[in-house]
């Protein structure tokens, strides 16, 4: 079962080459010596971690995008939640931040962590991009333009699962139903399971073919964007646990049920469904 066809690759404009290069140099100046060096951790009001890498980032990307892109508006993670929702209900074009997608592994020291950015116009995703610091792997896609890693095309996976029980799964299992979360614990039809703590990075790592299925009870938009334009852009397919779509202009937080490829996310999407009403099923 190969995936769908994959859109060509063309070269990046300008402006978006630009903003990945400023995107990958700040970076590197900004996280990597807080990761290896002194780093202050605070607790948001909601229980998740802001660290100092995560202002920093935001700081001098933000400007980055100023500087590139004269006017346009910019809505990231760390801005204060009433500035968020009025970007969002204003019905205005805006670059998507998130300035340390990963913060927990990050304050923690697991080399799991990214910058991610996207470009959402007309209502919909027309560019992403999300870096791995530690890797140095620029992942990036421009609607119509084809998925790259780096300026070049993934390399092909060496193995294209067919059916459920071959398939590797990105899985978040703390924002589940209880009762979907033991189905998979006790009868997952994948053959194995990861959760790596990064969102905007496992969308891209799936993107790229480093697995074949995802599941996340409910993310931030800023956690999707450009994962979800990414993995479009390669061939795959993405709905929320009800079909609908999973990138929203909303601060809500939807679940996302994604696969390489649109007949795997059919499968996937069906077991899914039985298991939540309790119906039996097979692979």
């Amino acid at each position: 079962m190969p995936r769908a066809a994959l859109l060509p690759m063309r070269p990046m404009t300008e402006p978006y080459a630009n903003l990945l290069q400023r995107l990958r140099s700040i970076a590197r100046e900004e996280l990597l010596p807080r990761f290896q060096g002194a780093l202050s951790v605070a607790e948001k009001p909601d229980g998740s971690l802001v660290t100092s890498a995560d202002q920093a980032m935001d700081a001098r990307f933000r400007h980055a995008i100023d500087e590139l892109f004269p006017g346009m508006n910019v809505l990231s993670e760390e801005q204060p939640r009433d500035k968020q929702s009025a970007l969002l209900t204003s019905g205005e074009d805006f670059w998507l931040v998130d300035p340390l997608d990963g913060t927990t592994n990050f304050a923690g020291g697991l080399p799991f962590f990214a910058v991610s950015a996207a470009l959402i116009r007309d209502g919909r995703v027309e560019f992403g991009a999300t870096y791995d610091p530690v890797r140095d792997e620029l992942f990036s896609a421009h609607r119509s333009h084809g998925l790259q890693l780096n300026g070049e095309r993934p390399p092909p996976r060496r193995f294209e699962a067919e059916r459920l029980e071959h398939c590797t799964a990105l899985v978040d299992f703390k924002r589940l139903p209880p009762a979907l979360a033991q189905a998979l614990a006790l009868q997952a039809p994948y053959r194995s399971q990861r959760n790596l703590g990064a969102c905007a990075l496992e969308w891209a790592w799936l993107a790229a073919g480093r697995a074949d299925l995802y599941l996340h009870g409910g993310q931030a938009l800023w956690d999707c964007a450009a994962g979800a334009l990414m993995l479009t852009e390669s061939g795959g397919h993405l709905t929320d646990l009800d079909g609908g779509p999973v990138f929203r202009r909303s601060l809500n937080k939807p679940s996302a049920i994604a696969a390489s490829s649109r007949t795997l996310h059919e499968r996937w999407l069906r077991w899914l469904d039985e298991k939540r009403c309790g119906c039996s099923t097979s692979a």
